[in-house]
């Protein structure tokens, strides 16, 4: 259960590790938890005129080109990290191969892998795209998203997404024929358009929601009888700023229909063990409510906001009067701790939750007897965790997942909540102690303008005192509610490796102390966010941790937002800034209703149309309003043009504000030896999508650019490859 994805899978936000380490392998996976980002603008640019955009490239060719071949040399040492990605059956195990989605039979001994849906076939009608204004043809590549198996694994569903679209195209594939003929082959029977989530609720009923312009607002029945296909309605959701999805109960008994916007939940469920499917609502719509469901023996477990200062708390509720009056505590968490995640694991509810130190902690709570809960401590480096969802197969008593930093791989752990056990991977799963190195994780707290203790966690090889030359790395994002993204990254790998310091920024605005920290930082309170990365950098410098010659910040769409800011305000506090799909005009923006996220997303940034106070909140710390003649840290933006959830205009027009800003500034104050003017550049990918490109050398490409970037603006010197002594 993705508690945090399901209450906003569309804002202004991507993952920067959007490399997979398995892309070098032999196996292309796609990682189960979908990429979930915002904001929508349709731009027609042809390849050459989006080369034209980006000039002043050239200077970071040479050290590119280097970085590209570290990067691969990195990434290759980790192409045999563990994943989630493998699905298990009843009898078979599906995986992703770069042409396609096959299975083996784990019954028999030496099984040979059989192709259960060719990629290839699922492009037809559009294999290839013709850009007029050039003539070039683009070979338009899916890539597997989602998979899906039937209850008695009947049949397969399967999301496919490319970096063209927004929209993924869903593709069911009947896995085996009827009792007449059990042998037929894996046959696609169905392709359905602009499918966002979906889930089996029998071996032949499959609910799904469709996306239409950044919005899901309507649930579809699909049922393949054996008469024919039928597709029936069956929710259509009118509030523009609430988005629809459907999930899966782990126990598999429940299917839920997940109303949510920003601050409010609305849950629909589908008992799936019952004949009739038809939905009933567990508790209406409450202005600030927000709560999220799963099933255990007849009863709903219940995470709601409804426990002291609006945080999340336990409850349970019966299935067969789920209403709020009928909810029941069963668990509050204690002061300061913030509940990420829940999972329902036998008869015991495990939460994902943050302690007020910073570390990631499991809490267990044995439904029978909740007074009995207790807490598993797991590494003080950890940063990310990812559930895995059970196979069909699999034992429901058992909780399976990976814990990673960003210099840290995915080691594989087992929670056997009913033992108190908690087992770890072996050195097979690619957690050897060579690939998680020796590297020290710091947590510190910034003390903000108004008092509020900011968390800042570093990574660093050698000890605080002895960093004061390091180059420093600071990552912000700070909206929606959302964890900064802390995964595995080997970029950060190879920067750690050599030498740098890495800080990461738990801003207001985020998710990491709980929801009443995003609350602080929402709509007239966004200048929080600003205030806390100032106070973050301030700190770290007092600490001895760099100095601003030697620091660049890098932040992801929203988390543009900040960094813009601090940039007008405080510019000689970083050297460079990296910026990748930037959301970085938010008056312009937050003004056009006609944007599909605008309205949406009101409750977020404010309504600067029909409520003074929210224009003059925006208009006070909106980077592109605020540029000023002065000397700017240099500055990489990396923007797509097929990005549908930030204006590539914006970014445009942000850019060239800035460059003329930093000329009027330097013809006010001639540039002088010692301090040459900075550089901006714009990176315009062409046909990336908000998530960037999803081709590996388009995407090695990228990040070798920005890596050249950081140590061409830091002045640093390329790092060499260490070499093994000869004996």
């Amino acid at each position: 259960m993705a508690v945090l994805s399901s209450l906003c899978p569309f804002t202004r936000f991507v993952k920067p590790t959007r490399l997979r380490f398995w892309e070098l392998a032999a196996c292309k996976r796609t990682p189960w938890l979908s990429l979930s980002a915002p904001r929508c603008y349709t731009s027609g640019t042809s390849n050459s005129a989006v080369e034209s955009l980006s000039p002043g490239l050239e200077r970071y060719k040479d050290l590119q080109k280097y970085f590209n071949r570290r990067l691969r040399a990195t990434y290759s040492r980790f192409s045999d990290i563990p994943d989630n990605s493998v699905v298990c059956g009843h009898h078979h195990v599906y995986f992703v191969e770069g042409d396609g989605i096959y299975r083996m039979d784990s019954r028999q001994s030496e099984p040979e892998p059989e192709q259960v849906l060719d990629l290839g076939q699922c492009s037809a009608g559009d294999e290839e795209r013709e850009v007029k204004k050039d003539r070039r043809k683009e070979k338009v590549e899916w890539t597997v998203q989602r998979v899906r198996l039937s209850p008695q694994e009947k049949h397969l569903a399967a999301t496919l997404k490319t970096c063209h679209r927004e929209e993924p195209r869903c593709v069911v594939v009947r896995l085996r024929g009827g009792a007449s003929r059990p042998l037929d082959p894996p046959q696609v029977i169905l392709t359905l358009e602009n499918v966002f989530s979906f889930e089996w609720a029998t071996d032949d009923v499959l609910l799904y929601t469709t996306l239409e312009g950044l919005r899901c607002s309507r649930v579809f029945h699909l049922d393949l009888n054996s008469t024919g296909t039928r597709i029936t309605s069956v929710l259509e959701e009118t509030q523009p700023d609430v988005f629809v999805e459907v999930a899966l109960s782990r126990d598999r008994h429940i299917l839920t229909i997940n109303c949510n916007s920003k601050t409010s939940s609305e849950v629909w469920l589908i008992d799936v063990t019952t004949p009739n499917l038809e939905p009933f609502l567990v508790q209406p719509r409450l202005p600030e409510l927000l709560y999220h469901v799963e099933h255990w023996r007849g009863w709903l477990i219940i995470l709601a906001n409804t426990g002291s200062g609006q945080e999340y708390q336990v409850l349970k509720a019966p299935l067969s009067g789920p209403s709020m009056v009928s909810w029941v505590p069963l668990y509050s968490p204690g002061p300061g701790i913030a509940v990420r995640d829940m999972e329902v694991v036998g008869d015991h509810c495990v939460l994902v939750a943050r302690v007020p130190t910073g570390e990631l902690v499991l809490t267990v709570v044995p439904l029978a007897h909740p007074k009995k809960s207790y807490t598993v401590q797991l590494p003080s480096w950890a940063c990310a965790i990812e559930t895995k969802r059970p196979g069909l197969a699999d034992h429901h008593s058992v909780l399976e997942f990976l814990i990673s930093s960003p210099v840290h791989p995915p080691v594989p752990y087992r929670l056997y909540p009913k033992d108190r056990l908690l087992l770890l991977g072996t050195e097979e799963d690619g957690t050897s102690p060579e690939n998680q190195g020796n590297y020290i994780t710091t947590r510190l707290e910034a003390r903000s303008q108004d008092n509020t203790l900011v968390p800042v966690t570093v990574f660093h090889a050698v000890p605080v005192e002895c960093l004061k030359e390091a180059p420093l790395l600071v990552h912000v994002y700070g909206a929606y509610g959302r964890d900064l993204n802390m995964e595995f990254c080997p970029e950060r790998r190879l920067l750690m490796e050599q030498g740098w310091a890495l800080a990461y920024c738990h801003i207001r605005g985020g998710g990491e102390r709980g929801l009443s920290w995003q609350r602080q930082a929402r709509v007239e309170g966004k200048q929080r966010g600003v205030e806390d990365l100032l106070a973050c950098l301030h700190h770290l410098f007092t600490l001895g941790v760099s100095s601003p010659s030697r620091t660049a910040l890098t932040s992801c769409s929203a988390g543009a937002v900040p960094v813009g800011a601090l940039c007008n305000t405080h510019p000689h506090l970083m050297q460079a800034v990296t910026l990748q799909a930037p959301f970085l005009d938010v008056l312009g923006t937050m003004e056009d209703p006609m944007l599909p996220l605008t309205v949406e997303e009101r409750e977020e940034w404010g309504d600067p149309l029909t409520n003074p106070q929210h224009r003059l909140t925006i208009a006070s710390y909106c980077p592109l309003h605020n540029i000023t003649p002065q000397r700017y840290p240099s500055m990489l933006l990396t923007a797509y043009s097929g990005d549908a959830r930030v204006p590539l205009a914006g970014v445009l027009k942000y850019t060239e504000q800035l460059k003329k800003a930093i000329h009027t500034h330097f013809t006010i104050h001639p540039v002088k030896e010692c301090e040459p003017a900075p550089n901006v550049v714009l990176n315009v990918q062409p046909g990336a999508n908000h998530l960037g490109p999803e081709d590996f050398e388009l995407m090695l490409e990228e990040s070798a650019l920005q890596l050249a970037f950081l140590y061409t603006e830091l002045g640093l010197d390329p790092p060499r490859p260490r070499r093994n002594r000869k004996r």
